[in-house]
């Protein structure tokens, strides 16, 4: 599977799309528009090896809801992952067996290279 979930209405988002010059086979997918299903979050899981790696604590929904003063165990951040679209890190782009989350210039740089070897 090659997978890019991103918003397309995120400036980061979007400028990382540009930078990776995604081959075509790679599918796009606008998590705001085609929400991310159950299937979709386990196989993400299963690369990044918990929700909790998946889930952005620097959603606003996060602090308004006030989720940090709270424990989450993983349960809870898969239910708030497929709850709403912003609890998900973004972008994820997965190539096969591989994942990257997030947008730090380490993760984008691993990426680039994963996609350019």
């Amino acid at each position: 599977m090659k997978h890019f979930f991103y918003l397309k209405t995120c400036d980061t988002c979007l400028r990382i799309l540009k930078s990776l010059q995604l081959p075509v086979d790679v599918k796009l997918q606008d998590i705001k528009e085609q929400p991310i299903t159950v299937e979709q979050l386990e196989n993400l899981k299963n690369l990044a090896g918990s929700y909790e790696t998946l889930f952005s604590k620097r959603a606003k929904l996060y602090k308004e809801m006030g989720l940090k003063d709270n424990p989450l165990k993983e349960a809870d951040f898969k239910h708030y992952i497929l709850e709403h679209y912003t609890f998900l890190k973004r972008p994820v782009l997965v190539l096969e067996q591989q994942i990257f989350i997030g947008n730090s210039p380490k993760v984008v740089e691993a990426a680039k290279q994963a996609l350019h070897v």
